[in-house]
């Protein structure tokens, strides 16, 4: 595993990060635009505090990078061999819509690439997770579980294969987010012959359906942040896919000077 790193920990961090959403979930709530006109909630905020404050308990000597934390100027994080990279709640705005399609990223980066990353799910109680060379996994009734070790974590949950599967070409694209460049990329591919078939997801959990082999395309030809895709691009190489740049087709890369992403896609095996 990445060095040093207890899966069951993390799964424990996330299995509180998401209480304190579902805490809020359905209630009235107040919500704020940050500077870039994207929501932010008391929900954002509670499971932040909480990741912020067990990464720092249990991995002092590991940086936070979190949406919802304080900006740390790349003149000091430039540097960072090893951080985590953390999306408290992504999709706010499906939080927002209460249609359950939001998620608790926690993604560990080393050397520019994420190595580690655990997407979990409140709505439905999932834990997603995947490891460089250890394979990705999915856990259903999570909070339900206590585990000895990650071997049986392991055990307890079900291996994910980013393997296409079918004639069809299953392309996931945002709930919230649809560009014009994205509906190009499933015009052209229809018209090379492919059979298409669109499945809508929002949140991380479009990376998620990649690892599962559930989709086999993820384009996002529009903007995202580092902490929307860190962990999401972890869990979906560890299932055998492939995240990339859509302008030279190298792998995503973390901890640039901007933290917006450039357009990427997620690929599942043989796609």
């Amino acid at each position: 595993m990445a060095s040093g790193i207890d899966l069951n920990r993390l799964l424990e961090i996330s299995l509180s990060a998401g209480r304190e959403i579902m805490a809020v979930y359905g209630q009235e709530l107040t919500i704020e635009a940050k500077a870039d006109d994207s929501p932010l909630t008391i929900a954002d905020q509670r499971s932040h505090r909480v990741i912020d404050a067990g990464l720092k308990n249990i991995y002092p000597e590991i940086p936070v990078l979190s949406e919802e934390g304080s900006e740390i100027p790349y003149e000091e994080r430039k540097n960072w061999k090893r951080f985590w990279l953390v999306d408290p709640l992504d999709g706010t705005k499906e939080f927002i819509k209460q249609n359950g399609e939001f998620t608790v990223n926690i993604a560990l980066i080393e050397g520019n690439y994420p190595v580690l990353g655990v997407i979990y799910v409140p709505a439905t109680d999932v834990f997603y997770f995947g490891e460089d060379n250890k394979g990705a996994y999915k856990l259903e009734d999570a909070s339900a579980e206590r585990f000895e070790n990650v071997d049986v974590m392991r055990e307890k949950s079900i291996s994910l294969s980013a393997e296409k599967t079918g004639d069809k070409t299953r392309i996931v694209t945002s709930r919230s987010h649809m560009s014009a460049e994205t509906h190009e990329f499933i015009e052209r591919l229809a018209n090379e012959g492919q059979s298409i078939e669109r499945v809508s997801a929002g949140s991380s959990l479009k990376f998620c359906l990649v690892a599962e082999g559930q989709a086999d395309y993820y384009p996002r030809f529009a903007p995202t942040m580092e902490w929307d895709t860190a962990a999401g691009q972890a869990i979906v190489e560890a299932a055998g896919g492939l995240v990339q740049c859509a302008k030279d087709q190298s792998r995503f890369s973390y901890n640039q000077e901007s933290l917006t992403n450039g357009w990427f896609l997620a690929a599942g095996k043989n796609s």
